[in-house]
Protein backbone atom coordinates (compact mmCIF):
# COMPACT_ATOMS: atom_id res chain seq x y z
CA UNK A 1 0.00 0.00 0.00
CA UNK A 2 3.09 2.23 0.97
CA UNK A 3 4.68 1.49 -2.63
CA UNK A 4 1.37 2.55 -4.44
CA UNK A 5 0.98 6.00 -2.27
CA UNK A 6 4.65 6.69 -3.16
CA UNK A 7 3.89 5.59 -6.93
CA UNK A 8 0.48 7.94 -7.13
CA UNK A 9 2.77 10.78 -5.46
CA UNK A 10 5.14 10.24 -8.39
CA UNK A 11 3.08 10.44 -11.03
CA UNK A 12 0.83 13.15 -9.57
CA UNK A 13 3.99 15.16 -8.96
CA UNK A 14 4.86 14.37 -12.82
CA UNK A 15 1.93 15.95 -14.04
CA UNK A 16 2.59 18.91 -11.99
CA UNK A 17 5.76 19.38 -13.29
CA UNK A 18 4.85 18.92 -16.83
CA UNK A 19 1.78 21.29 -16.60
CA UNK A 20 4.41 23.39 -15.27
CA UNK A 21 7.42 22.70 -17.66
CA UNK A 22 4.48 23.55 -20.55
CA UNK A 23 5.34 26.14 -23.21
CA UNK A 24 2.57 28.27 -24.42
CA UNK A 25 3.19 30.00 -27.84
CA UNK A 26 0.98 32.54 -28.92
CA UNK A 27 0.66 33.39 -32.79
CA UNK A 28 0.27 36.79 -33.92
CA UNK A 29 -0.94 37.79 -37.06
CA UNK A 30 -2.70 40.46 -35.81
CA UNK A 31 0.74 42.40 -34.87
CA UNK A 32 2.12 41.44 -38.28
CA UNK A 33 -0.92 42.95 -39.86
CA UNK A 34 -2.12 45.96 -38.22
CA UNK A 35 0.46 48.59 -39.65
CA UNK A 36 0.81 47.57 -43.10
CA UNK A 37 0.04 50.54 -45.74
CA UNK A 38 -1.66 48.09 -48.59
CA UNK A 39 -4.80 46.29 -46.91
CA UNK A 40 -4.78 42.77 -46.85
CA UNK A 41 -8.36 41.65 -48.50
CA UNK A 42 -10.86 39.76 -46.28
CA UNK A 43 -10.47 36.29 -48.05
CA UNK A 44 -6.57 36.37 -47.99
CA UNK A 45 -6.84 37.29 -44.09
CA UNK A 46 -9.40 34.05 -43.84
CA UNK A 47 -6.83 31.89 -45.75
CA UNK A 48 -3.61 32.91 -43.75
CA UNK A 49 -5.41 32.91 -40.03
CA UNK A 50 -7.11 29.53 -41.03
CA UNK A 51 -3.35 28.11 -42.00
CA UNK A 52 -2.51 29.18 -38.55
CA UNK A 53 -5.26 27.46 -36.84
CA UNK A 54 -3.55 23.84 -38.13
CA UNK A 55 -0.79 24.49 -36.38
CA UNK A 56 -0.87 23.77 -33.28
CA UNK A 57 -0.55 27.16 -31.26
CA UNK A 58 -2.13 27.31 -28.10
CA UNK A 59 -3.32 31.26 -28.72
CA UNK A 60 -3.73 33.05 -32.10
CA UNK A 61 -4.25 36.70 -31.55
CA UNK A 62 -5.93 37.36 -34.78
CA UNK A 63 -7.65 40.62 -35.13
CA UNK A 64 -8.92 43.79 -32.87
CA UNK A 65 -11.76 45.54 -31.94
CA UNK A 66 -10.76 49.13 -32.46
CA UNK A 67 -11.62 51.80 -34.69
CA UNK A 68 -11.49 51.31 -38.24
CA UNK A 69 -10.02 54.91 -38.33
CA UNK A 70 -6.97 54.06 -36.39
CA UNK A 71 -6.29 50.88 -37.69
CA UNK A 72 -7.98 50.28 -40.65
CA UNK A 73 -6.29 47.22 -41.65
CA UNK A 74 -8.30 45.22 -39.30
CA UNK A 75 -11.32 46.73 -39.58
CA UNK A 76 -12.84 43.50 -41.24
CA UNK A 77 -12.08 41.29 -38.14
CA UNK A 78 -15.41 39.95 -37.08
CA UNK A 79 -15.73 39.24 -41.37
CA UNK A 80 -12.66 36.98 -40.96
CA UNK A 81 -14.29 35.75 -37.52
CA UNK A 82 -17.54 34.37 -39.22
CA UNK A 83 -15.38 32.19 -41.53
CA UNK A 84 -12.26 30.50 -39.25
CA UNK A 85 -12.16 26.82 -38.79
CA UNK A 86 -12.68 26.99 -34.85
CA UNK A 87 -14.46 23.53 -34.91
CA UNK A 88 -11.00 21.50 -36.23
CA UNK A 89 -8.68 23.34 -33.56
CA UNK A 90 -7.49 23.21 -30.13
CA UNK A 91 -6.18 26.67 -30.44
CA UNK A 92 -8.26 29.98 -28.57
CA UNK A 93 -8.71 33.19 -29.82
CA UNK A 94 -7.64 36.07 -28.87
CA UNK A 95 -8.68 40.05 -29.70
CA UNK A 96 -6.93 42.87 -28.88
CA UNK A 97 -9.58 46.09 -27.87
CA UNK A 98 -8.53 49.31 -26.78
CA UNK A 99 -11.94 50.53 -24.68
CA UNK A 100 -15.03 49.46 -23.74
CA UNK A 101 -17.15 49.62 -26.76
CA UNK A 102 -14.54 47.34 -28.26
CA UNK A 103 -14.64 44.96 -25.43
CA UNK A 104 -18.49 44.63 -25.34
CA UNK A 105 -17.98 43.86 -28.95
CA UNK A 106 -15.56 41.05 -28.78
CA UNK A 107 -17.58 39.51 -25.76
CA UNK A 108 -20.35 39.07 -28.13
CA UNK A 109 -18.33 36.64 -29.89
CA UNK A 110 -18.12 32.76 -28.61
CA UNK A 111 -15.10 32.01 -30.34
CA UNK A 112 -13.13 34.62 -29.31
CA UNK A 113 -11.60 33.35 -25.79
CA UNK A 114 -9.26 36.47 -24.78
CA UNK A 115 -9.77 40.27 -24.80
CA UNK A 116 -6.14 41.85 -25.10
CA UNK A 117 -6.21 45.34 -23.35
CA UNK A 118 -2.66 47.71 -24.29
CA UNK A 119 -2.00 48.97 -21.01
CA UNK A 120 1.26 50.65 -20.42
CA UNK A 121 3.55 52.46 -17.40
CA UNK A 122 3.86 55.21 -20.19
CA UNK A 123 1.41 57.93 -20.09
CA UNK A 124 2.71 58.92 -23.59
CA UNK A 125 2.48 55.88 -25.25
CA UNK A 126 -1.04 55.03 -23.53
CA UNK A 127 -2.17 58.64 -25.23
CA UNK A 128 -0.84 57.35 -28.94
CA UNK A 129 -2.12 54.52 -29.15
CA UNK A 130 -5.63 54.21 -27.48
CA UNK A 131 -6.02 58.06 -26.16
CA UNK A 132 -5.71 57.43 -22.28
CA UNK A 133 -3.36 57.70 -19.67
CA UNK A 134 -1.90 55.42 -16.98
CA UNK A 135 -4.85 56.16 -14.31
CA UNK A 136 -7.75 56.10 -16.35
CA UNK A 137 -6.65 53.27 -18.35
CA UNK A 138 -5.68 51.34 -14.81
CA UNK A 139 -9.48 52.06 -13.98
CA UNK A 140 -10.77 50.30 -17.18
CA UNK A 141 -9.03 47.28 -16.54
CA UNK A 142 -11.18 46.83 -13.64
CA UNK A 143 -14.60 47.41 -15.80
CA UNK A 144 -12.77 45.01 -18.53
CA UNK A 145 -12.14 42.01 -15.61
CA UNK A 146 -15.87 42.10 -14.52
CA UNK A 147 -17.38 42.07 -18.19
CA UNK A 148 -15.09 39.11 -18.29
CA UNK A 149 -15.82 37.36 -15.38
CA UNK A 150 -19.72 37.71 -16.81
CA UNK A 151 -19.07 36.84 -20.55
CA UNK A 152 -16.79 33.76 -19.98
CA UNK A 153 -13.33 35.43 -21.43
CA UNK A 154 -9.99 35.91 -19.58
CA UNK A 155 -8.62 39.57 -20.01
CA UNK A 156 -4.71 39.31 -20.83
CA UNK A 157 -3.16 42.79 -19.91
CA UNK A 158 -0.61 43.60 -22.05
CA UNK A 159 1.78 45.58 -20.05
CA UNK A 160 3.28 47.87 -22.81
CA UNK A 161 6.99 49.52 -22.58
CA UNK A 162 7.76 47.15 -19.47
CA UNK A 163 11.20 47.36 -20.02
CA UNK A 164 11.87 51.11 -21.06
CA UNK A 165 10.25 53.63 -23.31
CA UNK A 166 11.88 56.18 -25.98
CA UNK A 167 9.89 59.19 -24.01
CA UNK A 168 11.52 59.90 -20.95
CA UNK A 169 8.75 58.75 -19.10
CA UNK A 170 9.32 57.00 -15.65
CA UNK A 171 10.89 53.74 -15.76
CA UNK A 172 12.26 51.01 -13.63
CA UNK A 173 11.35 47.21 -12.63
CA UNK A 174 10.34 48.51 -9.43
CA UNK A 175 8.05 50.98 -11.11
CA UNK A 176 6.98 48.06 -13.30
CA UNK A 177 6.11 45.84 -10.35
CA UNK A 178 4.13 48.50 -8.72
CA UNK A 179 1.67 48.54 -11.81
CA UNK A 180 1.60 44.15 -11.74
CA UNK A 181 1.05 44.70 -8.19
CA UNK A 182 -1.70 47.28 -8.92
CA UNK A 183 -3.54 44.96 -11.67
CA UNK A 184 -3.21 42.06 -9.45
CA UNK A 185 -5.22 43.36 -7.04
CA UNK A 186 -7.97 44.64 -9.44
CA UNK A 187 -7.80 41.05 -10.43
CA UNK A 188 -5.73 40.32 -13.42
CA UNK A 189 -3.86 36.86 -14.11
CA UNK A 190 -2.69 37.23 -17.29
CA UNK A 191 -0.04 40.01 -18.04
CA UNK A 192 1.98 40.03 -20.92
CA UNK A 193 5.37 41.67 -20.69
CA UNK A 194 5.78 44.10 -23.95
CA UNK A 195 8.65 45.67 -25.65
CA UNK A 196 6.06 47.54 -27.91
CA UNK A 197 9.52 49.43 -29.78
CA UNK A 198 12.30 47.23 -29.64
CA UNK A 199 14.27 49.47 -26.21
CA UNK A 200 14.62 46.13 -23.96
CA UNK A 201 17.88 45.37 -23.51
CA UNK A 202 19.41 41.64 -22.25
CA UNK A 203 19.73 43.90 -18.38
CA UNK A 204 16.58 45.28 -18.65
CA UNK A 205 14.75 41.92 -19.24
CA UNK A 206 16.71 40.05 -16.39
CA UNK A 207 15.66 42.72 -14.54
CA UNK A 208 12.13 42.94 -14.86
CA UNK A 209 11.95 39.19 -14.93
CA UNK A 210 14.11 38.41 -11.80
CA UNK A 211 11.78 40.62 -9.81
CA UNK A 212 8.44 39.75 -11.18
CA UNK A 213 8.24 35.91 -11.49
CA UNK A 214 9.76 35.82 -7.72
CA UNK A 215 7.55 38.63 -6.45
CA UNK A 216 4.22 37.60 -8.26
CA UNK A 217 4.12 33.57 -8.62
CA UNK A 218 0.36 33.80 -8.86
CA UNK A 219 0.81 35.70 -12.33
CA UNK A 220 1.16 34.29 -15.28
CA UNK A 221 3.54 36.27 -17.26
CA UNK A 222 4.12 36.53 -20.81
CA UNK A 223 7.09 37.95 -23.01
CA UNK A 224 5.75 40.44 -26.39
CA UNK A 225 9.07 41.07 -27.70
CA UNK A 226 10.02 43.28 -30.63
CA UNK A 227 13.81 43.06 -31.77
CA UNK A 228 15.79 42.96 -34.74
CA UNK A 229 16.99 39.78 -36.48
CA UNK A 230 19.84 39.37 -34.35
CA UNK A 231 19.03 41.01 -31.19
CA UNK A 232 16.39 38.38 -30.04
CA UNK A 233 18.29 35.29 -28.86
CA UNK A 234 19.83 36.26 -25.40
CA UNK A 235 16.38 38.01 -24.15
CA UNK A 236 14.26 35.27 -24.91
CA UNK A 237 17.07 33.03 -22.62
CA UNK A 238 17.05 34.98 -20.06
CA UNK A 239 13.00 35.81 -19.71
CA UNK A 240 12.55 31.52 -20.15
CA UNK A 241 15.67 30.84 -18.16
CA UNK A 242 14.00 33.67 -15.21
CA UNK A 243 10.55 31.44 -15.50
CA UNK A 244 8.53 32.92 -18.62
CA UNK A 245 6.57 30.14 -20.02
CA UNK A 246 4.22 32.16 -22.46
CA UNK A 247 5.92 33.62 -25.41
CA UNK A 248 4.56 35.47 -28.54
CA UNK A 249 5.96 35.46 -32.04
CA UNK A 250 4.78 36.45 -35.40
CA UNK A 251 5.52 33.26 -38.80
CA UNK A 252 6.45 36.06 -40.92
CA UNK A 253 8.54 38.30 -38.29
CA UNK A 254 7.06 41.35 -39.88
CA UNK A 255 4.99 44.00 -37.54
CA UNK A 256 5.32 46.49 -35.17
CA UNK A 257 3.22 49.16 -33.39
CA UNK A 258 1.64 51.73 -35.97
CA UNK A 259 1.10 53.86 -32.91
CA UNK A 260 4.25 54.34 -30.73
CA UNK A 261 5.17 57.51 -32.92
CA UNK A 262 8.38 56.08 -33.66
CA UNK A 263 9.51 53.53 -36.32
CA UNK A 264 8.04 49.87 -36.17
CA UNK A 265 10.50 47.11 -34.78
CA UNK A 266 9.52 43.91 -36.36
CA UNK A 267 8.24 40.91 -33.94
CA UNK A 268 10.15 38.22 -32.90
CA UNK A 269 10.03 35.57 -35.69
CA UNK A 270 7.78 32.19 -34.48
CA UNK A 271 10.71 30.34 -36.64
CA UNK A 272 13.07 31.28 -34.35
CA UNK A 273 10.78 30.96 -31.15
CA UNK A 274 10.57 27.42 -32.37
CA UNK A 275 13.92 26.56 -32.71
CA UNK A 276 15.14 28.02 -29.52
CA UNK A 277 12.84 25.65 -27.93
CA UNK A 278 13.83 22.75 -30.12
CA UNK A 279 17.21 23.49 -29.18
CA UNK A 280 16.39 23.54 -25.43
CA UNK A 281 14.49 19.81 -26.27
CA UNK A 282 10.87 21.61 -24.63
CA UNK A 283 8.27 19.46 -26.30
CA UNK A 284 6.24 21.49 -28.84
CA UNK A 285 3.37 20.48 -29.58
CA UNK A 286 3.08 21.59 -33.28
CA UNK A 287 2.36 19.95 -36.33
CA UNK A 288 5.80 20.89 -38.74
CA UNK A 289 4.51 20.14 -42.07
CA UNK A 290 1.78 22.89 -41.14
CA UNK A 291 3.66 25.49 -39.56
CA UNK A 292 5.94 24.92 -42.99
CA UNK A 293 2.90 26.00 -45.10
CA UNK A 294 1.69 28.44 -42.79
CA UNK A 295 4.86 30.27 -43.44
CA UNK A 296 4.31 29.65 -47.10
CA UNK A 297 1.03 31.17 -46.82
CA UNK A 298 1.80 33.96 -44.93
CA UNK A 299 4.65 35.29 -46.83
CA UNK A 300 2.59 35.01 -49.90
CA UNK A 301 -0.32 36.83 -47.98
CA UNK A 302 2.06 39.65 -46.67
CA UNK A 303 4.19 40.20 -49.13
CA UNK A 304 4.51 44.00 -50.73
CA UNK A 305 2.18 45.42 -48.15
CA UNK A 306 4.30 47.53 -46.33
Amino acid sequence: MQSLKKMKYFVNRYHIMAATNKIRLTECPRDAMQGMKTFVPTDDKIIYINSLLKVGFDILDFGSFVSPKAIPQLSDTAKVLAHLNMDTTATKLLAIIGNMRGAKEASQFDEVSYLGFPFSISDTFLKLNINTNVNEAFGLTHELLELCDKTGKELMVYLSMAFGNLYNDPWSPELVADWVYNLKRNGASEINLADTVGVASAESVRQVFGLLVNEFPDINFGFHLHAKADEWYDKVDIAYQAGCKNFDGVLSGMGGCPMSGSAMVENLHMKNLVDYFDEKQVGLQLNRQELDEAYQIAMKVLADKN
